[in-house]
């Protein structure tokens, strides 16, 4: 089966790569035995996926149970997944089966896989190594056959690091990963999902359909969305039902969407034709003023990087080509006098070893270099170029060489996804 019969299939919506190949993966696994697990964003769909993987297993025909560990008192949880006996605990009256027991043959979804409590995942271990479980208050060793696919909104591996998640348990469900990008990760599929959602409540609730406008949408694809596609489906529903006109703007649409200030960074993404408004505090900017402190931030160390890395360049440029330390020239202004060597490892400004006894020039003074001997007569000083295009591609260029032009490194540490890299290494024509 096909990518696009899934989808038709289990009514996904979207074209995003990232979505693909999840589902790719997902329909490959489907006829094996091996342990998923599914990590992403709370709202992107993970049961989805879990479905998916049974519906399309030769277990298909078995039961198929969903369990949310996160839901389940941790007093109650071993009891919930491996039965217990008449008498274990104060109010175990009757002997009571497991889902391990019950779903025998099927599947078991573990959803909110980090929060099981450490003793409830020594005994998941038992039973995904040996497929043996024993009941709460028993000592009879009984055997299950099922499949185990967990999900997780936390970093699993960062919390067997803080001893609250097993390590050899994260081993031994990660055996095939599948990650659900955001609904942030994928901005093309959010219009499609929306005119989706909204025509489904039209029908619900005997109403003509809602429509956006092209600045409403623009709006719509630029949020956030942190409760990803069960935030725009909620979004969906309240507008199909309070807004008056079927035609919304995004004024109409502002008052739909909150305006969330968690302190995380979630910058807006530029779509096209979408110009973001920047006045600070103003009652339509929405409390967007920590969003520009953010991008502020972010431009004024970006600037001091790079004003590193120009002095770092023009530095080296010196010591390569052999240039001795520029002397003081008559008329101009008193240049310092730097050492001759130049470490390797120097990223900022070497050290100034000699002043002449002048005073620190007004202005920024330009750069001359000459050799010994030589008869100055003139400078010239070279202005950087301010052009933003020319510097974001010597930023994708610096990030592909750093790293040997793996797009996903280069992506992650120029702070873009992968695939606004691919469009723009396509753009500016930039040979990997």
């Amino acid at each position: 089966m096909d990518v696009q019969s899934i989808k038709n299939r289990f009514g996904i919506i979207g074209n995003d790569p990232q979505l693909n190949y999840a589902l790719q993966v997902a329909e490959q696994v489907a006829n094996t035995d091996l342990s998923v697990l599914i990590f992403g964003e709370s709202g992107v769909g993970k049961e989805v996926f879990s479905q998916i993987i049974h519906n399309l297993s030769s277990r298909r025909h078995n039961p198929f149970i969903a369990v949310n560990c996160g839901a389940i008192p941790e007093g109650t949880i071993d009891s919930e997944l491996f039965g217990h006996e008449k008498g274990s605990f104060t109010s175990a009256s009757d002997q009571r089966k497991g889902y391990f027991e019950t779903v025998s043959g099927g599947t078991i979804f573990l959803d909110e896989i980090g929060e099981m409590p450490i003793g409830t995942q020594a005994r998941l271990l038992r039973v995904l190594e040996t497929g043996e479980f024993i009941r709460v208050g028993s000592s009879k060793v009984l055997k299950t056959n099922v499949r185990v696919i967990a999900a997780t909104n936390k970093d699993l591996l960062t919390l067997t690091q803080q001893g609250k998640f097993r390590e050899d348990l994260y081993y031994r469900l990660n055996t095939v990963p599948i990650r659900v990008p955001a609904l942030r990760e994928r901005r093309e599929d959010i219009p499609m999902l929306f005119r989706k959602f909204s025509g489904d409540f039209a029908e619900r609730y005997k109403s003509p359909p809602i429509q956006l406008d092209e600045a409403a949408r623009q709006m719509l694809m630029s949020y956030g969305w942190p409760g990803n596609v069960r935030e725009l489906k909620n979004i969906a529903e309240q507008i199909s039902v309070l807004a008056k006109d079927k035609t919304i703007t995004a004024e109409q649409l502002s008052n739909f969407l909150p305006n969330r200030d968690t302190g995380t960074s979630r910058m807006p993404a530029l779509v096209p034709g979408h110009v973001p408004s920047v006045g600070a505090g103003s009652a339509e900017s929405g409390g967007s003023s920590t969003t520009e402190r953010e991008i502020l931030y972010k431009l004024f160390f970006d600037l001091k990087k790079d004003m590193n890395d120009v002095k770092k360049m023009i530095f080296e440029l010196a010591h390569h080509q052999g240039f001795s330390n520029p002397a003081p020239i008559s008329g101009e202004h008193l240049l310092p006098t730097y050492e001759n060597k130049i470490p390797d490892n120097t990223f900022n400004t070497p050290a100034i070893t000699n002043y002449n006894n002048a005073a620190e020039p007004k202005a920024p003074a330009p750069f001359v270099i000459h050799q010994p001997g030589d008869v100055v007569n003139h400078h010239e000083e070279v202005e950087e170029s301010l052009s933003l295009i020319d510097r974001e591609k010597e930023f994708i260029v610096k990030a592909l060489q750093k790293h040997k032009g793996k797009r996903k490194d280069a992506a992650h540490e120029l702070g873009i996804s992968e695939r606004t890299l691919y469009r723009k290494i396509k753009e500016y024509d930039i040979e990997e």
